[in-house]
């Protein structure tokens, strides 16, 4: 029988949340060491919206912006698993949803082995710093196409890539798309 405390039924399986968001309405979380998130704030205006992606004094992008790319998902589409070992990922979802996963594959790092799944959206705008050899995978889960900015600290080498990929379906990390 389920304990009664405070005039409510304790249901067995019930579990009361611990803390996850400050009064600023921040997402707090034990993220892999190294991932930074800055939420951002559309700016409305008159004819549209504003959204800063990146301001170098906001503390949480790594070194300077070397590269910008724009990536278009169309939907359900998997972008899966891409590491860099020099390169810092810095994205940013500019229209439609994704999960955005990350696996800590360092060895030396406090959080290694750990998985973080993140939801992002051009409706709850994040910047997401992926640091090097976090191995992330992007899966677009709306209807609509998806549409993210991804800029870099080292630019693309051309004549040897800093990328390192496996497929979504690897046994290698512990998550399934």
């Amino acid at each position: 029988m389920a304990a009664v405390k405070n005039g409510m039924v304790k249901l067995p399986s019930a579990l009361k949340d611990e803390p996850h968001m400050s009064p600023d309405w921040e997402v707090r979380r034990a993220l892999i060491d190294g991932v930074r998130l800055r939420e951002v704030r559309h700016v409305v205006t008159r004819n549209g919206t504003t959204t800063e992606l990146h301001r170098r004094d906001w503390g949480v992008a790594v070194g300077d912006v070397e590269q910008i790319i724009h990536v278009s998902l169309r939907p359900g589409g998997v972008s899966a698993w891409h590491m860099h070992e020099l390169k810092t990922d810095h994205l940013f979802v500019v229209a439609g949803a994704a999960k955005v996963v990350l696996f800590d594959g360092r060895a030396d790092s406090p959080t290694s082995g750990q998985v973080d799944e993140l939801i992002c959206s051009a409706m709850r705008p994040t910047l997401v710093v992926i640091p090097p050899v976090v191995w992330h995978g992007i899966h677009n889960i709306g209807s609509e196409p998806l549409s993210f900015v991804n800029f870099f600290d080292v630019a693309y080498d051309y004549a040897a890539p800093d990328d390192w990929r496996m497929p979504p379906d690897t046994v290698d990390i512990p998550y399934q798309f």
